[in-house]
């Protein structure tokens, strides 16, 4: 574990200096897509931001000066199934990107998708020194949380999300406050080791130092849930083409994170087998006509697709919009069911905001909020990633949740263990369910 935090204070170190530089990339590697912002820092801004605890202040420090996106070769299920067209794919990507900024860039966040995450919780305690909780009082009581990592999983988050003092809790920062006895509540959240070693090792072939690995999920909230969502309490599923990710908020943090092994590439897939066509037009028809709920004139609408294995006009065919729609559905409350079952088994039905928010890129079907809100059985919208200056106009729709969020990331990343210097006492194991269930007892 010592290996592992040293590792990740190192890549902290490497973002603070390229803030201080004023130029830093985000990477989103995804099934489909892959983006990359080259972001320019206003790094004085950005540190009087910091320095007041001004998050929107922060975000304002930052600005896209560099847009790159291209198609993903490589990987299946959010994850690296082929290193060499990854590489390419990377390459490319930062190469437009690059070229828009005029500038070159060697520090990278990058967004980790599929890679199986695992959310628990760690409690620590420890007496105070003086009369003032100061930061070094901070870091025993993190020292003293017990977090257990099963073989082959890498611990990637592990941020403070409670504080309590002499027994009064709801503490967001106790320093400079009196008492004789800190205690502090983590959420910890793991990873499959294999997916994260892979992409890092495909970010270093592209000779790019790692300043961040974030989860997407945690990603895609940041930019998709507003303040009072992230307070109050509130899921956001992002919907992506390999996998759909499931991020739980309140009281500003991340509670609890997920990930499925479902996306819209499975309903491309269904549309291509179930109506014999390619799957690159499958994808097509997908995006200009697909649905989530019939109409009483989609049996009317005709749809022209192409038939597998033809090529001359004559063999061209038409479908009607309902036959579409009646390939998609199933596919798509399958995912909604799966999701709802995933919060269900986290305790989010205890929360008090309970408010699901859906971005990413299959969450553009129309009436997808309708279909959601009759399966997860709560209110829903569908969320467009928060502005940051810069942003191009065809980035800035649900698609590109999860690297605008990876820009705010940038701007303001909460405290996480190794921000502290005190040594971590390992032992014992954290339950997935186990943050939202301390939230719902304690709060």
């Amino acid at each position: 574990m010592s290996g592992t935090l040293t590792g990740l204070r190192a890549m902290r170190e490497r973002l603070r200096a390229a803030l201080r530089r004023g130029l830093v990339a985000v990477l989103d590697v995804g099934s489909s897509k892959t983006t990359c912002f080259i972001l320019g820092v206003d790094a004085e801004r950005l540190a009087r931001a910091q320095a007041q605890g001004a998050r929107h202040d922060a975000y304002g420090a930052l600005r896209i000066v560099g847009p790159g996106l291209t198609q993903t070769h490589g990987v299946k299920l959010g994850e690296v199934v082929d290193m060499e067209a990854v590489c390419r794919t990377i390459r490319q990507a930062l190469e437009i990107a690059e070229k828009a900024a005029g500038e070159r860039v060697d520090q990278v966040i990058v967004a980790l998708s599929g890679a199986r995450p695992l959310s628990g919780a760690a409690h620590g305690a420890a007496l105070l020194e003086g009369l003032e909780v100061n930061r070094r009082d901070i870091a025993r009581a993190l020292a003293a949380a017990r977090i257990g990592r099963d073989e082959g999983r890498e611990l990637l988050h592990a941020q403070p999300v409670n504080f309590a003092l002499d027994g009064v809790t709801g503490l967001a920062d106790p320093r400079g406050m009196t008492g004789s006895r800190l205690a502090a509540d983590l959420h910890v959240m793991t990873v499959a080791s294999g997916p994260l070693r892979n992409l890092a090792h495909c970010v270093r072939r592209c000779d790019l130092e790692l300043a961040g690995v974030v989860a997407a999920p945690y990603a895609a909230g940041l930019s998709s849930l507003v303040e009072d969502e992230q307070k109050l309490g509130a899921a956001c599923i992002d919907m992506g083409a390999g996998a759909t990710g499931i991020s739980v908020f309140l009281r500003g943090h991340l509670i609890h994170a997920d990930s499925a092994r479902i996306g819209g590439d499975h309903i491309t897939l269904d549309i291509a087998n179930g109506l014999s066509m390619p799957s690159a037009a499958a994808e097509r028809i997908k995006t200009l006509h697909g649905g989530a709920v019939a109409t009483g004139q989609d049996d009317r609408e005709l749809i022209e697709a192409p038939q597998l294995g033809g090529s001359g006009p004559g063999e061209r065919r038409r479908i009607s919009r309902a036959a579409l729609i009646g390939v998609i559905r199933p596919r798509l409350e399958e995912t909604l069911e799966t999701v709802r079952d995933r919060l269900r088994a986290a305790g989010f039905e205890h929360l008090p905001g309970r408010r699901i928010v859906l971005t990413g890129g299959a969450a553009q079907l129309p009436g997808l909020e309708e279909a959601a809100q009759r399966i997860l059985g709560r209110r829903t919208r569908v969320g467009r990633p928060m502005r940051v200056a810069g942003l191009p106009q065809n980035a800035s729709g649900p698609a590109f949740a999860t690297a605008v969020g990876l820009c705010l990331y940038a701007a303001g990343p909460q405290d996480e263990l190794w921000d502290f210097e005190t040594p971590l006492a390992v032992s014992g194991r954290g339950r997935a369910a186990r943050a939202v269930r301390w939230f719902r007892e304690n709060w």
